[in-house]
């Protein structure tokens, strides 16, 4: 994952549209990952883990249908059973996720992915 921008995305996804369509616009070359089809490994998880400011609740999509359906209590899980499960059941995370290895921007933030464009000195066009 590191030093290439890594997009985490599922095309039916509405957030992970309008953020595919922001980074197109920004003329940002991102390597895209259907999270469905070549879902984060558990190492890949945890690399995230480690650099999302809320813990697993950055990830976790506790919202979601698939979540509600599993019926568990996370804090049961030790933490390499909840990266397996959600490394497992890919709809347990939220989407996109977008990240360099060293920075996670996840869901859709146009504001962090300017921020980070501009930090990184990477080609923008259209910022407001």
């Amino acid at each position: 994952m590191a030093n290439e921008l890594m997009f985490f995305t599922y095309p039916s996804c509405t957030s992970c549209r309008k953020t595919k369509a922001f980074l197109q616009d920004q003329q940002l070359n991102v390597s895209e990952r259907h999270i469905f089809r070549d879902a984060p490994s558990v190492d890949e998880l945890l690399t995230l883990l480690t650099l999302c400011d809320n813990g697993v609740e950055s990830l976790l999509a506790t919202r979601s249908q698939a979540f509600k359906q599993l019926d568990i209590d996370v804090d049961d899980l030790k933490l390499s059973e909840l990266l397996q499960l959600m490394s497992e059941n890919p709809k347990l995370l939220k989407r996109p996720i977008l990240t360099d290895g060293k920075e996670v921007i996840v869901g859709y933030d146009k504001v962090s992915i300017e921020t980070y464009a501009r930090r990184h000195d990477l080609t923008t066009t259209n910022v407001s």
